[in-house]
């Protein structure tokens, strides 16, 4: 059949000539590789984005999805803009994205080649602990539970403190703490660092900072302050659901993390 068609074809092309028709050129020409392909990890969605290709024939791209970088990829949507929303991506899964370009004759690009993934995460807003000597039961928060709970909780992930006027957040010697500093929103740390937790195991805390903690039980979260009084402190959050992955590391050397507690003394 395919060799009919071609031959049909031919012969068209053919006539077309003797009758000295000019027919269009028809394009093969597919667009670039889309480039610069970036994601960010939202609550049981993706944000993917990537650099405008230049073509003027250009239509749109076509966004895939994959288990693996090298791995069979399956097209989940299509955007007329360099950016496109993954909402049926689930929280603690990781997925690889790559994008192409098509053009108005149907073209279409390579898969671009950047190596990206992302493992979607639950997160919250406005939530609210106090000072753990005024409001014990009500002082510390939970990632694995999305809870408030007591400072001295087994479930307690890190607590809030007012020492003196200084404001802290404090955790237990199974936990870990790393102020990242000024940022504009809970998305603008993107992974765990890979060193420098607190030696004193705690951080003051600063409206507008963003702390990354790595919990007892392997799993990485980071919150951002928007206020403090002097009895509470108000915070967005984001908790990595698959342990050790670093979007938001993983076991130092592969060694295991016991639960330990200790007397907090300030």
């Amino acid at each position: 059949m395919k060799k009919k068609i071609l031959t049909f074809a031919f012969i068209t092309i053919l006539l077309t000539q003797a009758c000295g028709i000019n027919e269009p050129e028809i394009d093969y020409i597919p667009p670039a590789i889309p480039k610069d392909v970036v994601v960010k990890n939202g609550d049981n969605r993706v944000y993917i984005s990537w650099s405008r290709n230049r073509e003027s024939d250009l239509s749109g791209y076509n966004i895939y999805a994959s288990d693996s970088y090298d791995g069979r990829y399956e097209v989940i949507g299509s955007s007329p803009q360099n950016s496109f929303i993954d909402y049926d991506a689930v929280n603690g899964v990781l997925y690889y994205y790559a994008v192409t370009a098509y053009d108005f004759n149907g073209n279409e690009s390579e898969l671009s080649l950047e190596d990206i993934y992302a493992t979607p995460r639950p997160e919250g807003f406005n939530q609210s602990i106090f000072d753990y000597r005024e409001f014990p039961n009500n002082s510390g928060y939970s990632f694995s539970l999305y809870s408030v709970v007591s400072y001295d909780s087994i479930d307690v992930d890190f607590f809030f403190e007012n020492f003196q006027g200084v404001f802290y957040l404090d955790v237990w010697d199974d936990t870990d703490i790393q102020d990242m500093g000024l940022t504009n929103d809970i998305y603008d740390i993107e992974f765990a660092p890979t060193t420098g937790w607190s030696e004193t195991k705690d951080a003051i805390a600063i409206v507008g900072h963003t702390y990354v903690f790595w919990t007892w039980d392997n799993h990485f979260a980071k919150i951002r302050i928007s206020s403090i009084t002097n009895e509470r402190v108000v915070f967005d959050w984001a908790y990595q659901l698959a342990e050790g992955e670093t979007q938001l590391k993983g076991i130092r050397n592969g060694e295991s993390r016991n639960r330990l507690k200790r007397i907090f003394i300030r």
